[in-house]
């Protein structure tokens, strides 16, 4: 008896847990029409066309915070979904939109840049992952960290 109970718990547990979400799943975020020769129709993908994708900040005193906004157009035929943005050090924060850029509408990507503990050139590099071809897109900026005499 105990075994048929401990059996009917999990399984309850299982249809449970399995059920579907009320969270919508479009086509655009699976849609990805290229095989792994890269042969296949990509017109109907979205695609970023960036106002810039480089950002020279110039020269900065140490501890200074600067911050940028990377904007784009989707001129692609579908929803553009950014699914994640990250920087490649600790010292830049990224902002950017969760929803879904329509076709024909601008989107942004903001970022932080603590200078804190840092100093000379910097170069470093924001990483945006999405549904477009191919997928990840590469933002850059600069800047040059003076340290200023008391």
């Amino acid at each position: 008896m105990k075994a048929q109970i401990v059996l009917l718990t999990f399984i309850t547990f299982v249809l449970y847990s399995c059920r579907p979400s009320n969270n919508e799943v479009t086509v655009d975020l699976i849609n990805n029409p290229l095989s792994a020769d890269k042969i296949g129709d990509t017109s109907m993908l979205p695609k970023f066309q960036w106002k810039e994708q480089v950002h020279d900040f110039g020269v900065i005193v140490q501890g200074e915070r600067v911050s940028y906004t990377y904007t784009f157009k989707n001129v692609g035929k579908s929803n553009l979904i950014i699914s994640s943005v990250s920087a490649s050090c600790g010292c830049t924060v990224t902002k950017y939109d969760q929803k879904p850029i329509a076709p024909g509408e601008e989107g942004k990507i903001e970022i932080v840049f603590d200078s804190s503990g840092r100093s000379g050139i910097q170069n470093k590099t924001v990483t945006v992952v999405a549904n477009t071809q191919p997928n990840r897109v590469e933002l850059h900026f600069t800047a040059e960290v003076v340290k200023l005499e008391n």
